[in-house]
This record gives C-alpha cells, structure tokens and sequence, in this order.
C-alpha cells in the first residue's frame, strides 16, 4: 500500500460524500419554498440509507467476484473479508476504497430526486432507492468498474458517465413518466424559491467533483492532476457556453444558467476526465453546455414532468462526456485512443454502452417505480401537494414568517 495515494484518496472520499449535501442545497433553491425540506431530505437521507445498503449488500454485488459479466458475489455481505489489506487495488486499504465507492453510491440515487421533487410521498422514495440500489445501480457498478461485461467490451467510464449519470438520468425519467405531471404543470410558473441556495450548492458540487473525478485516479499521480485539470476546464468553459446560448436565446444570461452551466460541464466530462486532454476538456465542456441547454427543453416537446431536469443536464450531459470519450480519447493521456487517434471501434463502444445503460437503467427503474405503486402508492394526494410536502410529508416549516 501506498501511504500517499490512502491519504489523497481519504480526502477524495471526503470530497465526494460533501457532494450530497451540496446536491441538497442545488436542488432545495430550485424548489418552491413549501417543498424546500422535503426535496433536501431526499438527499440527506441518503446519505443515510444509501451507505447502510451499500455497506449491507450494494459493494458485494457490485465489486464481489464476478458471476457472468451480470453481477458480483456475495463474499463482502456486510463487509465480510474487506479490511485494512490491499484490495481490489494494491495500493490501497480495502476499506479505503470501499467506502470512496460508498460515497458515488450515495449520490448517484439522490440526484434521482430532482424528477420527483413536489410530488412523491417519502417512504415511496426510501423503499425505490434501496431497491434501485441494489437491482440497477449494484449491477451498473459492476458490469462497468466491478469486472463486468462493459468493462470487458471495453467501455471508457473515468468517474460515472454511465455508472452515475446515464442511470440516474434514465431513473429520473421513468420517475417522471410514471408519476404524471406535478398540479399545475403547463399552467404556473414554477419559478425557484431560493437562487443563492442553488449556486451554493452548485460551487459546493464543483468543489466536491474535484474529489469524484480525480479520486478516480484512485491514486495521487499525473491521472489525478489530470482529471483535476481536465474537470474544472469543462466546467468553466460549459458554464460560458451556457450562457452564451442563453444569452442568444433568450437575450439575458441568467444565475440558473451559470449554475446550470457549470454542473453540466462537470456531467460531460466526467466519463472521459482521465482519458483526455485539457484542450479536449475545454471542447467537451462547451459543448456540454450548449447541449444541456437545449437537453432542458426536452420536456416541454416531450411533455413529461422531470422537475429539476435530471434528464437534461444529467442524461444529455451523461450521453454526450460517454461518446465524447470514445471521440477525444487519448492513449498518451489514459491509455487508450478514440476516433480522433484512429480507434473508431472505440466510439463504437462507446455507443453500446450508451445504449445498454439507458435501456437497462429505464426500463428497471420504470418497473421498480410501479411495483412501489403497487404496495404503498407513490404520489401525494393533492391536498398534499398543494400545502406542500414539508408540512404533508415531514410537518415542518422551512420558514418562519
């Protein structure tokens, strides 16, 4: 083991549970002000939940050894055989590593949270996010980083293009299908409640993704710096890009925009962090940011509720880092060459991935959001829904007036 590389990486987990709150507070701001406890208890009970079901059965079947290229072994059950020695890299604690993959586990379900924001009852939330852990995110986790199928085609995920983002999106989007338009969708203006919230949650997730994608190095070396590089670049530069396009659109950049912006950089350039050049980060990224902003405008054509547009920053972003990756890779940088090295069975792969994620991670989910239906029921009555989930779901007030 390397006593450096454990302390960077300790820091790194850090780093990444820090995203969740922040998350929190991204997503609270963007709520009205009833429902501003309720979406950030989503993601702060997560934090809660998501760590016990990873430490319970999530990591065995996502890192145990592999049965099929389908799912992992159930050897690490509530960390049987995971300690203080090396594993599954050498220069690592077992431990160490578990729980740095601990903290993507945490986050990845919360940012489902965002599609049903205002409407879903919160022990439907509790009982689809342990089911969703371990029947898709487990599964993704390992067909991707754990010895599965899309690590043996191939596939280039850095940090969780596929793993994270594209699951969550296709989550997100089966959530809003399944559960129907919030009351008044089309009609009002949902406007956010709280802005300042949101770019504090914001600067607090780019802080954090610092940890997300060059901890994924899962060493502190030249991979690391790189990724460090590559991930604030496509953050700054989607940010201006958002709000170019904005401002060309809709004739004013806006403080959403910037926000929206920057986290859409940090999405696209997640599967590909350590793979490319900061020359390559600054393109991804700003293409990222013009790309989401349009991903955003999905749902009015498309007509589906996803409050917080999960599906438009994190699927259009997730999608585009994910072929982006197998477009820019470069084997100087990460080992590996895409299409403008002259690999182009690379982007191919990275095509099927794309394809794989989306129609396993949509399809599961949409059956696990209506077998919750089924049990306990999903959605709020609109009584509650108009008083607001804070007081209808936890009895609370944000505010005092």
């Amino acid at each position: 083991m390397n006593a450096a590389d454990t302390a960077f990486i300790l820091v790194c987990s850090a780093l990444v549970m820090f995203m969740t709150p922040g998350l929190a507070l991204f997503y609270g701001g963007l709520v009205r002000s009833r429902n501003v406890l309720s979406t950030t208890m989503h993601s702060v009970a997560l934090l809660g939940i998501a760590s016990l079901v990873w430490w319970a059965v999530g990591y065995s079947l996502a890192f145990g050894s592999d049965h099929g290229g389908i799912i992992g072994g159930l050897e690490y059950l509530f960390l049987q055989n995971v300690g203080t020695e090396p594993g599954p890299v050498d220069n690592l604690p077992h431990l160490l590593f578990m729980v740095f993959q601990c903290m993507f586990a945490v986050i990845t379900p919360a940012l489902i949270s965002g599609a049903y924001a205002e409407r879903i009852r919160f022990g439907a939330m509790v009982l689809f996010s342990v089911l969703w852990l371990v029947l898709v995110y487990a599964p993704m986790a390992h067909w991707v980083w754990g010895g599965g199928w899309m690590a043996r085609l191939g596939a280039l995920d850095f940090a969780g293009g596929a793993v994270v983002h594209m699951s969550s999106a296709a989550a997100a989007l089966a959530a809003a299908n399944v559960l129907g338009l919030r009351r008044g969708y089309g009609r009002e203006a949902f406007i956010p409640h709280n802005l300042p919230m949101t770019v504090l949650g914001a600067g607090i997730l780019w802080f954090g993704w610092f940890g997300f994608n060059a901890g994924s190095a899962l060493a502190a070396n030249g991979a690391a710096a790189n990724a460090f590089v590559t991930t604030h670049l496509a953050a700054a530069a989607a940010l201006v890009g958002w709000l170019a396009v904005e401002k060309l659109h809709g004739g004013r950049a806006t403080t959403l925009g910037a926000a929206s912006g920057a986290v859409a950089g940090l999405v696209a350039i997640t599967p590909a962090a350590g793979f490319v050049t900061p020359a390559s980060a600054v393109f991804i990224g700003l293409a990222g940011g013009v790309l989401c902003y349009g991903g955003v405008f999905l749902k009015h054509k498309l007509r589906y509720d996803d409050a917080l547009d999960v599906v438009g920053i994190h699927g259009v972003g997730g999608t585009w880092g994910a072929l982006a990756t197998g477009i820019f890779a470069d084997a100087a940088v990460g080992g590996a060459d895409g299409l403008l090295h002259g690999n182009a069975y690379q982007l191919w792969v990275q095509f099927v991935s794309v394809v794989a994620t989306w129609l396993f991670c949509y399809v599961a989910s949409w059956l696990l959001f209506k077998a919750v239906d089924a049990v306990m029921g999903l959605r709020v009555s609109g009584e509650a829904e108009l008083a607001g989930l804070d007081v209808s779901e936890h009895n609370e007030t944000a505010y005092q007036m």
